[in-house]
C-alpha cells in the first residue's frame, strides 16, 4: 500500500513537529512518521528565551502560558566550592515578554507540539518506524515504513523531511556523520524529587554547578517537585574507576558543593542515563529530495541549553524551504542550499561559545572586564539570538582563546549531472 504526500516527516519531536504543522498551515498535504507513542520520554528540558518566536509562528505562546511548566527567568553559575554567581536575568537585557521561558518535561512539551501539528492537518501516525528511504538515481521520493501491527507501506512524498532526532535515519545510512573531536564528552543523567530550589522568581532558574578542571553540572527545576540533573564530562575522566552509572554519578555529586547541598534534600527516582559524543553534524543537510532537520542534521554539546532551540528553529526553516521547492516544482538538493547555510550560520555562534567555554584559559567574566561593550552581542548569542553579525565578539574573543573555524560541512549533496561528471 502507498499514499501521496506533499511533505513526509519521520519524526515527532519538536523540530518535526515544527515543520510539519507549518507545512500544513501552508496547505500542504504532510504525514508525521512516529515511531514511538507520545507522550514519550527524552531529556533536554530547558528552552533558551529565542524560543518563544518559532513558538509563535506555531501559535503555540498561550498554550505555554497555560502550562504548569516553571517560568525560566535566569541562568546562574555555581562554582565547584559553591560560591553562586548572581543570576543573570534575561529581562536585564531584553525587554520583551520573550525574556521568561520554561523548563518543560519533554514527554508533555513533545506531545504538546505534535497534537498543535495535527491541529494544523498534518496527519500524524505513531507506532510507524520508517526502514528505507524511496527512490532512484540518488532522488528521494518517499519513505518506506512499519506500523506497530507490523503492517508495510510506502508514504510516497516530494520532499521527505528527516527529524529523526540523534537517531539520525539519513546520516546513519549514508555514512555523513562527522563528529567534532574536541566536543567529545558524555552525559549521565537522573532525576531528584524533593531537592532544593531557590526561592522566588529564581525558583525556576537553569544552575550550571562546575566540577574542578573536568566538566559541569545542569540543575533543571521541573512540575512536580522534581528536578533533571546531570553530569558532562570527558568519557575516560567520568569512567575512571568505575563503569557502574550510579557509582559515577554519586563521586561527582561530591565534587560540587552547592549540588551536593541541594540533592541531599531529595530522594533519586528512576534510573540513571547515559549518553555520548555530543556533538556533529551530517556533511550534507538535503539531497535530492531529502531535507535533514534538527538533531537528525546536527547536534551540539548542550552547556547552553540549545537543543530545542536549534531544533524548532530548524524545523521552522525546514518549512519555509520545501515550502518555496514545493512552490516552484523544484526539490532538488540545489533548492536547498540557503536552507543549509542559514542553520550553519546558526548552529557555528552557538559552536565557538561552547568551545570558549570548555577551554581552560578563557573566562567569560574577565573577558567581559575587558570588552564590555561586547556584552549585548555575547548575550544575545546566549539566548538564540543568532541571526545577527557576531564577528566582532568572536574576533576579540580569539585574543584569549582559539575560536573554532566553520566546520567546512553540511551543505546540500548536489549531484553533478552525468555529462558534466565524465567531462
Amino acid at each position: 500500500m502507498s499514499a501521496r504526500y506533499d511533505a513526509a516527516v519521520i519524526g515527532g519531536g519538536p523540530a518535526g513537529s515544527a515543520a510539519a504543522a507549518l507545512l500544513a498551515e501552508k496547505g500542504r498535504r504532510v504525514v508525521v512518521l512516529e515511531r514511538e507513542t507520545f507522550p514519550r520520554y527524552h531529556v533536554g528540558e530547558s528552552l533558551l528565551p529565542y524560543c518563544y518566536f518559532p513558538l509563535a509562528r506555531l501559535g503555540m505562546i498561550d498554550k505555554m502560558k497555560a502550562s504548569r511548566f516553571p517560568k525560566k527567568y535566569s541562568v546562574q553559575f555555581v562554582s565547584p566550592g559553591g560560591r553562586q554567581s548572581v543570576p543573570f536575568y534575561f529581562h536585564q537585557h531584553f525587554d520583551h515578554e520573550a525574556a521568561m521561558t520554561w523548563q518543560v518535561p519533554r514527554g508533555e512539551f513533545d506531545a504538546m507540539l505534535l497534537d498543535n501539528a495535527r491541529e494544523k492537518g498534518a496527519e500524524v501516525r505513531l507506532g510507524w518506524n520508517a526502514r528505507e528511504l524511496l527512490g532512484s538515481g540518488g532522488v528521494v521520493t518517499g519513505v518506506r515504513a512499519t506500523g506497530s501491527a507490523g503492517e508495510s507501506r510506502e508514504f510516497r512524498a516530494a520532499v521527505t523531511i528527516d527529524a529523526t532526532g540523534r537517531d539520525a535515519f539519513a546520516v546513519s545510512r549514508n555514512g555523513w556523520r562527522v563528529r567534532d573531536a574536541y566536543l567529545n564528552k558524555i552525559a549521565i543523567w537522573t532525576y531528584y524529587r524533593g531537592a532544593l530550589r531557590d526561592p522566588g522568581i529564581d525558583e525556576g532558574a537553569t544552575t550550571v554547578a562546575f566540577v574542578p578542571d573536568k566538566g559541569w553540572f545542569w540543575y533543571i527545576p521541573l512540575p512536580d517537585d522534581m528536578v533533571s540533573v546531570g553530569i558532562v564530562a570527558e568519557k575516560d575522566y567520568l569512567y575512571s574507576g568505575s563503569r557502574d552509572l550510579e557509582t559515577i554519578f554519586q563521586r561527582e555529586i561530591r565534587n560540587n558543593k552547592w549540588v551536593e547541598e541541594h540533592l541531599a534534600a531529595g530522594r533519586q527516582e528512576g534510573a540513571h542515563h547515559v549518553t555520548g559524543e555530543f556533538s556533529y553534524r551530517s556533511r550534507h543537510c538535503a539531497s535530492d529530495g531529502l531535507v535533514l532537520t534538527g538533531d537528525a542534521f546536527s547536534f551540539l554539546d548542550p552547556v547552553f541549553s540549545s537543543g530545542v532551540f536549534l531544533a524548532l528553529h530548524g524545523g521552522a526553516l525546514a518549512a519555509d524551504a520545501v515550502d518555496a521547492a514545493l512552490s516552484a516544482n523544484d526539490v532538488s538538493a540545489e533548492r536547498f542550499s540557503d536552507y543549509g547555510a542559514n542553520l550553519c550560520a546558526s548552529i557555528e555562534a552557538m559552536r565557538k561559545l561552547v568551545y570558549a567555554f570548555y577551554d581552560p584559559n578563557f573566562n567569560f567574566k574577565a573577558f567581559l572586564m575587558d570588552f564590555p561593550h561586547l556584552k549585548g552581542d555575547l548575550t544575545d548569542c546566549l539566548i538564540g539570538n543568532l541571526s545577527r553579525d557576531f564577528d566582532p565578539l568572536f574576533s576579540a574573543m580569539a585574543k584569549y582563546a582559539p575560536v573554532p573555524a566553520p566546520v567546512p560541512h553540511g551543505a546540500p549533496l548536489i549531484r553533478q549531472p552525468a555529462a558534466a561528471a565524465c567531462s
